[in-house]
Parts: C-alpha cells; structure tokens; sequence
C-alpha cells in the first residue's frame, strides 16, 4: 500500500498547472483556432472584371465625287481625222451624254471637256489665222454660258432620259467648206429628252461634229449669237423635233 506521503504527492502534482489533461487538450485546441480565419473578418470579393470598350461603329463611306468619263484617247486631237461615220449608240457616245448631262445639272461646264470638240482638231480642221484663240475665246466660251443658261431651266432631281440624235440629217462637210482644212461628219438640231416633276422636257443641242469616228459638242445653244448671253436651244414641253437639217 502506498503511504499517505505518497498519496499526497500524487495530488500534489496533479493540482500544478499545465500538466493535466485537459490544459494539454485546452493548448492543442488553441492552436487549432490560431490556424483559422479570425472571427469577424470576411473574404475579400473579387474584383468584377471592366466591361469591354464598345467598338466604334465604322463612319459611312463618302460618296465619290462625280468625274467625267474620257470619249476618245488623250492624244486624240492630235491624231489624224477619219471619214467613219459616227453612231450615237455606242460607248463613245454613251461617255458623250454622261459628261454632258454632268456639266448641265452641276453648272460646270468642265465635267464637258472630254466629251467637247478637242482643242487640237480643231486646229488641224480650221483655215483660220489662229484657230487656238478662235476654239477658246469663241467655241469654248460660248458653251460655258450656254451650260449656265441651261442649269436653272433643268432645276433639281431632273432625270435624264435620252438625247436623240437625228442621223438622217448627218453630212460631211468638206475640206474647203466653213472655213475648213480637214472634213467632218456634222449633225443638227438633237435633242435631249429629260423628266422634271413627271414631265417630260426637252431641249437642243445645235451641233455635234465628228473626229476620228465620235460625236463632239461644238455648239449648244446656237452657232451665233449677240454678245457674250447663254442660249437655250428651243426648250419645250414634250420630246421637240429634232433639227432642221443644215448647217456646218
């Protein structure tokens, strides 16, 4: 048996603090609870991620700018005359009325140049002492008045609808004839046919000459005239009559 000393030692050691049981179990569990998220703390939340930049919506296109279409080469004034008969329904043509119906509904008699006698045929055609001046300060001219007397009469949103060229009345003019070097293929009186609020409207077109098989304007609103006044060619209500025959 054990002695009262002994017993009372036993209980000695066990009344010291630290080592009993349960303040080993209270240590452990204090180091468990030290591992953890601390009370009353929250897990940040994530960061939302930027919304995507709309794309910017691509701009509209311009519209190309109007530009007149070539009827013969570039050189073509420079070239020799030919006795083909032009006809007025060809490409050629076709670039004719284009660059035309261009100068008269814009006012700008420019968008014409292809599609106007060429300067240098004019020289080789002329017996004259200075065909250059007598094409820029006449010819030319002219016609930029004539286009600026036409464009109000045309107005707005007018449609084109043909320009009928009576080729039964087409002569070839001689060398010799009008003051001529070189001959050319002439046609009067055509006219052109267009649509203005649902009415069909025309007016003429004094003469075309040919060069190298092509029709070219020479004289819009008339071969003469008093003073520097643009002139419309007989504008009607209704398609007109083409002509009359005549003149060079």
């Amino acid at each position: 048996m054990r002695s009262a000393a002994a017993i009372v030692a036993v209980l000695a050691a066990a009344a010291l603090p630290g080592c009993s049981a349960s303040a080993t179990g209270a240590e452990r569990g204090h180091g468990a609870t030290a591992s953890a998220t601390p009370s009353g703390r929250h897990t940040p939340a994530a960061k939302p991620k930027p919304k995507p930049k709309p794309k910017p919506k691509p701009k509209p296109k311009p519209k190309p700018a109007p530009a007149a279409l070539p009827v013969g080469p570039r050189n073509v004034g420079a070239l020799p005359q030919t006795q083909a008969l032009p006809h007025p329904g060809d490409a050629a043509f076709s670039h004719v009325i284009h660059d035309f119906w261009l100068a008269v509904t814009t006012g700008n008699p420019n968008y014409a140049k292809p599609a106007f006698f060429p300067e240098k045929a004019y020289e080789q055609v002329k017996a004259i002492a200075d065909p250059d001046s007598d094409w820029q300060y006449r010819l030319w001219y002219d016609f930029t008045l004539d286009v600026a007397a036409v464009r109000p009469l045309i107005g707005k949103n007018a449609k084109l609808l043909r320009i009928d060229v009576p080729v039964q009345y087409a002569v070839w003019v001689p060398p010799g004839a009008c003051y001529n070097n070189v001959g050319y293929w002439h046609v009067p009186g055509s006219r052109v046919v267009y649509e203005q609020g649902g009415v069909t409207r025309s007016f003429g077109i004094a003469s075309f000459i040919s060069w190298r098989g092509d029709w070219y304007l020479i004289h819009l609103g008339a071969l003469t005239r008093v003073g520097a006044v643009g002139v419309v060619d007989d504008p009607e209500t209704g398609a007109g009559e083409p002509g009359p025959p005549g003149g060079c």
